[in-house]
């Protein structure tokens, strides 16, 4: 076997369902739109790469690149290696690269340029001669959702999203991943919704949220639907309340353009943690093929409740100037690009109600926030206290509450938190954990989000991919929020290295819980 490919009893993308074979993709090629930016640079070139280097793509894979420069294949392919050697995560082989580059190509255009879709559908048919395609393509629109529009009609005008019956397959797909946000809101998510349906059909429409393609996040449903002990207590006669936690320890960078009018809540709650959300609590799927999958989480959302009083059951602040790692940073009304007047927020936090038999009862409090105390992102389950305990209150002073913590990043892993007692003649009781990391306990690293996600997209497996139900589900939540918050002046301001503002805080502290210090 050539050093290129890994085995298929070491891969970690290979098909569960016969582990003699990894899932490899058919002839296929993939069009990037937005190459020029940091997604496609950070994360999709090395993913592509770290695939093929993992044996997963067809030799004959073909990786197409759409932009402004004034590149040729050779440019764009340079663009690609450089970009592989500083993100892959797989070692770089140049037995896997010569391969990989033979099938690079570049075109030049604007989104409104007619004859450069012309181009780019000269390209895609020369790639089914030249590379065996067989007129199986994916467009992956790594751009701001303002040019979904403009990109999926002139995929249609240009024919590039209908498949021709002389492509030399006997089921050719066309096949759009589109990155969030979906929308600004509802009505607008809605409307992007049918110029996209206008050019593809459902099946063929992939809406990424790479959090779901993080190994802990599946994870978590083996956590639930696989072990016996934790089922039987995932309900509200046993759960206290749960928390779901994304906290970055950056600011926004060089994205003041993109977030600025964006904001925490639309940026992260409405895709990742209202996603995450409904992974936690929905019942257990028929199976886990796409309908069954989907068709639990919509339920979920569709649970959903707002407390009456949004201003007291949600919190938004903005960062100001402090110090991070050692070093003093920015404000964000300071950052490069900023409207010194917004008030976008830089963090959020919501508590939401499911209105169901199981969780009845049960607050779920969702943040989000940049410039906060470290990275993490966490689904913490909190227990009710014991009925009963027969010790004396000092032999139990230091004692919390049991949870059960699934961290998504970094360090993926789950700990368990309960009581145990301390050695020594006393009988003192303090709080344990148990940690399993993946690191630790499997040899073969986890797949990349994105790598996990792109080969989703080629084979046309969509459980990973929210349907457009649940993207207008969420918005049905998040916009009264919104709404609310837009009549309500500036965010509150909280100091960047911090847990975020004191009225998050004291939003827990009206239902008499605290946030966790992750």
């Amino acid at each position: 076997m050539s050093p290129a490919v890994v085995s298929a009893e070491n891969n970690p993308l290979r098909d569960a369902r016969d582990l003699r074979l990894p899932r490899i993709a058919g002839p296929c090629s993939l069009v990037i739109f937005g190459v020029t930016g940091d997604l496609a640079r950070k994360k999709l070139m090395p993913a592509v790469y770290d695939l093929s280097n993992r044996g997963l793509l067809p030799p004959g894979f073909a990786l197409t690149g759409f932009a402004r420069r004034d590149w040729d294949d050779q440019d764009f392919a340079k663009v690609v290696h450089d970009a592989v050697k500083e993100h892959a995560r797989t070692p770089f082989r140049e037995e896997t690269w010569a391969q990989l580059s033979e099938g690079i190509r570049f075109v030049q255009g604007s989104f409104d340029d007619d004859e450069a879709f012309e181009r780019l559908a000269q390209t895609v048919h020369e790639l089914d001669i030249e590379r065996g395609t067989r007129g199986n393509h994916a467009f992956y629109l790594s751009v701001p959702p303002s040019a979904f529009p403009v990109v999926c009609r002139q995929l249609s005008r240009s024919g590039l999203s209908r498949t021709d019956e002389g492509d030399g397959a006997e089921n050719p797909w066309r096949r759009v991943v589109v990155e969030k946000p979906f929308g600004h809101n509802l009505e607008t998510a809605r409307e992007l919704n049918d110029v996209v349906s206008e050019v593809f059909e459902p099946e063929s429409v992939f809406r990424i949220d790479h959090y779901l393609g993080k190994e802990t996040v599946l994870n978590l449903l083996a956590l639930r639907f696989a072990n016996q002990m934790y089922e039987p207590i995932w309900n509200n006669h046993y759960v206290d309340h749960v928390q779901i936690t994304m906290a970055e320890d950056i600011g926004i960078g060089g994205r003041a353009g993109y977030y600025d009018g964006i904001g925490a809540a639309r940026d992260v709650i409405q895709n990742h943690l209202l996603q995450l959300l409904a992974l936690t609590a929905m019942e257990e799927p028929a199976s886990f093929a796409a309908e069954d999958l989907i068709a639990e989480k919509i339920k979920v959302l569709n649970a959903v409740t707002l407390p009456e009083d949004l201003e007291r059951h949600t919190a938004r602040g903005q960062y100001t100037a402090g110090w991070q790692a050692g070093a003093e940073v920015k404000g964000y009304l300071d950052e490069d690009g900023t409207d010194p007047e917004s008030t976008t927020e830089t963090f959020a936090a919501i508590r939401v109600d499911i209105d169901n038999r199981r969780w009845a009862g049960v607050p779920f409090y969702l943040r989000a926030g940049k410039r906060l105390g470290r990275r993490v992102t966490e689904i913490a389950v909190v227990f009710k206290s014991a009925p009963h305990l027969p010790f004396d209150s000092t032999e139990t002073s230091e004692l919390g509450k049991n949870a059960i913590v699934i961290r998504v990043q970094p360090d993926e892993g789950v700990t368990i938190r309960f009581g145990a007692k301390v050695p020594g003649t006393a009988m003192e009781v303090r709080d344990v954990t148990m940690d399993f990391g993946y690191g630790h306990a499997f040899t073969q690293s986890s797949p990349e989000a994105y790598e996990r996600l792109i080969l989703s997209v080629l084979l046309g497996e969509p459980p990973l991919f929210p349907r457009h139900e649940e993207v207008e589900l969420s918005w049905k939540i998040l916009d009264p929020i919104l709404d609310v918050w837009a009549a309500s002046g500036r965010p509150d301001p909280y100091r960047s290295g911090t847990w975020g503002p004191a009225s998050a805080d004291e939003m827990l502290a009206r239902d008499g819980r605290a946030w966790r210090r992750p």
